[in-house]
């Protein structure tokens, strides 16, 4: 069964919503309009699914009422199974959707990757990872902007942050925290031996001033000269910008940009969406028991996946998934990948929900 009035509900909201964003006042004010085009996205899937499960549902209750009618019945016995399949999918996806959700599933993406256990193998899987991150980007029209990054000596990546912006990143990305872990044989090995090697992900929602304020008072600035690529531009000017939140001991680096002002506000972005999720998480941990399931999607310190290069497979262990697809995916044809691993944590949460009914 499904909550019928409710549904009436939401749409009679998505109604709403679309006049409101007519009025002059809302085309007047960016922020409300964001803040409606947020809602209608959230209501236009539920409204949708449930129009059309309302159509399958009549034309279900249809057939039944003739099934035995000897000319007609013959035919919708042909037609009924695969409508009454139909029917019990719908109801599954509107369970699905209306699902609690994340308050930050609408948020942008800070993006964390850190080379791991395996030295310079290490640095050159992070880079890869984040080459596979943002062409899986690019295709879903989202925006990356690097906010600071350390490069390793032999090409790849000590660690890089960046910003994902976007229609929904966070509700996508927010599985990908884990460790990483990579088998193939590295550009330095002369004997043809595969390694195994790791990388780290984290995936932090924006945090907005909103969300959480940073007093002065807590707040250390150190300024550095920069060092790394970049030119010597970066090398002669005192642009490196370290902030650290004193109550927690918390620190942030970044020296990207030549200008100690864009440094500055890019290390608070980082630093806010940290403390945002160590926050977060410390919520998380105190309810652990009863959200088991989202808590275990959130532990960066489970190996999530491995990526086997001889065999061109990827197997996400969360789910016991194996592709055998692993080239296109590193092109950031992710969308198979993430759409499994998606559907496991929803089928997780509404198994949990249901026991709680």
């Amino acid at each position: 069964m499904i909550p019928v009035e409710t549904l009436t509900q939401f749409g009679r909201r998505l109604e709403e919503v679309n006049e409101l964003l007519c009025e002059p006042a809302v085309l007047a004010s960016p922020e409300r309009q964001s803040e409606l085009n947020r809602e209608r996205r959230r209501l236009e899937p539920i409204s949708d699914a449930f129009r059309l499960y309302q159509k399958v549902e009549k034309q279900v209750e249809e057939d039944r009422s003739i099934i035995d009618d000897p000319e007609l019945g013959p035919l919708v016995k042909d037609e009924l199974p695969a409508l009454e399949a139909e029917l019990a999918r719908l109801t599954k996806d509107i369970h699905v959707l209306l699902l609690p959700r994340d308050p930050d599933d609408d948020k942008n993406t800070v993006l964390e990757i850190r080379g791991g256990t395996g030295g310079e193998e290490a640095a050159l899987f992070a880079a890869d990872l984040f080459k596979m991150y943002v062409r899986f980007a690019e295709g879903r029209g989202w925006r990356v902007e690097v906010l600071n990054q350390s490069d390793a000596s032999a090409g790849g990546l000590k660690e890089i942050i960046a910003l994902v912006s976007g229609v929904n990143v966070y509700s996508i990305l927010k599985y990908e925290s884990g460790v990483h872990r990579v088998q193939r044989v590295p550009s330095t090995e002369t004997q043809g031996r595969v390694h195994t090697s790791t990388a780290t992900v984290a995936v932090l929602p924006e945090a907005d001033e909103v969300d959480l304020v940073l007093e002065d008072k807590d707040l250390r600035f150190d300024i550095a000269a920069a060092s790394g690529p970049g030119g010597q531009g970066v090398n002669t000017t005192n642009s490196a910008v370290q902030v650290t939140h004193l109550p927690t001991g918390l620190s942030v680096r970044c020296m990207d940009e030549r200008s100690q002002l864009k440094n500055k506000a890019k290390a608070l972005k980082i630093l806010r969406s940290r403390l945002l999720d160590a926050e977060k998480t410390k919520q998380a941990d105190a309810i652990r028991d009863e959200r088991r399931s989202q808590v275990k999607a959130g532990d960066r310190s489970e190996k999530i996946r491995t990526y086997n290069f001889p065999q061109n497979r990827l197997t996400d262990h969360r789910i016991g998934l194996t592709l055998y697809k692993l080239d296109r995916m590193m092109t950031g044809e992710l969308d198979e990948l993430i759409d499994a691993v998606v559907s496991f944590h929803q089928a997780e949460l509404l198994a949990s929900e249901q026991g709680r009914n």
